[in-house]
């Protein structure tokens, strides 16, 4: 029997892969309503479905998912000390899936051994970094972050958000 308040909409697990094009499709659209608007173009054109798809496939094991099989809400993805990426579907903000989601990916870090993460957001990108402060990350500073594209690297200027995390 599950707990009392178990949400199964509301827990994260890992990612299966059979919901890799899902996710990929996710990650787009919600890179486009992030991103598109506020980053250089070179980097609107480098960052095509088949980029997200590849790029989803060959860290699938280091995701974590929100929603019914088959249709992710949301997704936390990590690489190393680092939340690397993190989006919600349009359809599912404000319905707590975003805490949720962080929560999960804080104790996904701090399980690997990691005391402070961090997180990198997009200049201008006012929603997330509210989400992020609300979520008890703090801006430590800017930074230039090297993206890898199919045109090569691209040296992109981002505010880095950290967060100390609680020993488990």
């Amino acid at each position: 029997m599950p707990p009392v308040g178990y949400d199964p909409a509301m827990t994260a697990r890992p990612a299966d892969p059979s919901e890799t094009g899902a996710l990929a499709r996710l990650w787009y659209d919600g890179w486009q309503d992030a991103h598109a608007a506020i980053l250089p173009p070179v980097l609107a054109r480098a960052h095509t479905r088949a980029s997200f798809a590849e790029r989803m496939a060959a860290a699938l094991a280091d995701v974590r998912v929100i929603g019914p099989p088959g249709t992710p809400l949301g997704f936390a993805m990590l690489k190393g000390d680092e939340l690397y990426q993190f989006y919600v579907a349009s359809e599912a903000r404000g319905a707590g899936i975003a805490a949720a989601l962080m929560a999960d990916a804080e104790v996904q870090l701090s399980a690997r051994g990691i005391e402070t993460a961090w997180l990198a957001c997009a200049i201008g990108n006012a929603r997330a970094a509210r989400f992020y402060e609300k979520s008890g990350w703090h801006l430590a500073r800017t930074m230039v972050n090297r993206l890898d594209t199919a045109d090569g690297p691209f040296d992109l200027e981002i505010w880095r958000y950290e967060k100390h995390l609680a020993r488990r």
